[in-house]
């Protein structure tokens, strides 16, 4: 073996090693719980959606003021210089202070228009709340699918630094071997090919670590590496209930998104209702006080000063006659935008149908995926383990090992991407059924091992 092939068999064992004891150290490892509430703390978007539903509430209290009463209170006050001629009297200049004040009460007592509206104001915050449950679900299956492909990242680049290590020593052995003129110069040339690809495939796998690093980061900000793995010992669960049919109807009932759109139809149908409204008859109970003061007269040869009280109470009724068409425009619009919310609704729902049933299937496809998988993986190990042996008795070629080997290596990836695929397919599922909670992160969570 040359020096420098030595060198860098050690230089990248002890990177295996020192990889190896970061990812094991329950004082550095990040499990998908405290990335998760690192998310809930930091993701702009699921902050812009909180601050959403803050603003949606608001609209009751809005709505509600139209039921309430209203109270002003208004005044003024004013100097005036005049030079005033009361015939046949001379023209005389006088100065007068004039002060006033009212304080008014206007209470609806029929305005079917705002009762309407204050209606109308309670579907639009039940959307909203059902907007940011969705939102809530979003950033689990955000913060899931991209820690997944962060520590699928991981386990990549340790099955390719294996991979890196087993080719180093199948060079080792056919530099060896040609040495000792037992193999040709060949396999020395095959075993340099297949590094040089492993090395590359190592390379390749820390780039797509960086990059799955740096999308995880867009959402939960700065985080410690590495990120804690799912043990191998893990068995990834069936759906419970095992019943697709199960699934679809609770997606049509309790999906967000479904509710969203079943609370926005409402909103629709109150919005017809307001619009009608406009059409009918106004009654207030109105009432007022106020005070008035003048030091003198402008208008009048005697100069006087008046104080006046004054105290009003009564009803005050409108009726609506003409107002150009707007009206009947506006309850126009209102049932066309409500058969556009009825069609999206119907449009959520198949949606929704169709993601539960893609999940549900994912699921299924995934298991019988792993299990194929980890057969493989063990059928390959065997074969690497075979073709080494039967590579030092001289029964078996060069390429059989480095085949073995890189099926090995494949096998291995794909499996780590279709256990953390499989149990993906399992958030979204109970996603799609409106189901989907932290605690559904915590379970997981506590199946990885630091």
């Amino acid at each position: 073996m040359r020096k420098g092939d030595l060198h860098r068999r050690l230089v990248l064992l002890a990177t295996v090693l020192l990889t190896m004891f970061w990812v094991n150290s329950p004082a550095w490892s990040t499990n998908l719980l405290e990335v998760y509430r690192l998310a809930r703390n930091n993701d702009p978007i699921f902050e812009a959606a909180r601050y959403t539903l803050d603003a949606a509430e608001q609209k009751i209290p809005e709505a509600r003021a139209g039921l309430l009463p209203t109270v002003n209170m208004n005044g003024n006050d004013l100097y005036n210089n005049a030079s005033t001629t009361f015939d046949p009297s001379p023209t005389m200049s006088r100065n007068v202070h004039t002060w006033t004040w009212t304080l008014q009460l206007i209470q609806p007592l029929i305005r079917m228009q705002n009762l309407f509206a204050y209606q109308e104001s309670e579907y639009l915050v039940e959307q909203a709340m059902a907007q940011f449950d969705q939102a809530k679900q979003d950033l689990i299956l955000r913060v899931v699918q991209t820690y997944f492909g962060v520590v699928s990242a991981q386990e990549g680049i340790a099955a390719a630094e294996a991979q890196v290590i087993a080719m180093e020593e199948q060079l080792a052995q056919s530099t060896h071997g040609y040495q000792a003129g037992t193999h040709a110069v060949t396999d020395v040339y095959e075993a340099r090919s297949r590094l040089d690809l492993a090395t590359a495939q190592l390379v390749a796998a820390r780039n797509d670590l960086a990059s799955k690093r740096a999308d995880l980061e867009k959402i939960v900000g700065p985080v410690s590496y590495p990120l804690a793995m799912l043990r191998p010992a893990v068995v990834i669960p069936k759906p419970q209930p095992n019943d697709i049919q199960a699934w679809t109807n609770q997606a049509q009932e309790n999906n967000p998104t479904v509710r969203a759109q079943k609370a926005a139809l409402a909103v629709a149908e109150a919005e017809i209702r307001r619009s009608r409204a406009e059409h009918l008859p106004t009654l207030d109970l109105t009432a007022s006080y106020g005070k008035s003061y003048s030091s003198g007269s402008l208008t009048t040869p005697t100069d006087y000063t008046t104080a006046v009280t004054s105290h009003q109470a009564g009803v005050q009724f409108n009726i609506p006659i003409f107002a150009g068409g707007g009206t009947t425009a506006r309850v126009t619009k209102a049932i066309a935008n409500k058969f556009k919310v009825r069609a999206d609704m119907d449009t959520a729902r198949r949606q929704v149908i169709a993601d539960a049933r893609q999940a549900y299937a994912g699921i299924e496809n995934g298991l019988s995926q792993v299990e194929a998988l980890e057969s493989t993986v063990d059928s390959s190990k065997s074969s690497v383990k075979g073709n080494r042996a039967g590579f030092k008795l001289g029964i078996r070629m060069n390429i059989d090992v480095l085949n073995a080997e890189q099926q090995l290596y494949a096998a291995k990836s794909d499996l780590v991407k279709a256990r953390y695929d499989a149990l993906f397919q399992g958030f979204k599922l109970k996603a799609a059924a409106g189901i989907l909670a932290v605690s559904d992160v915590a379970e997981i969570s506590a199946q990885l091992e630091n």
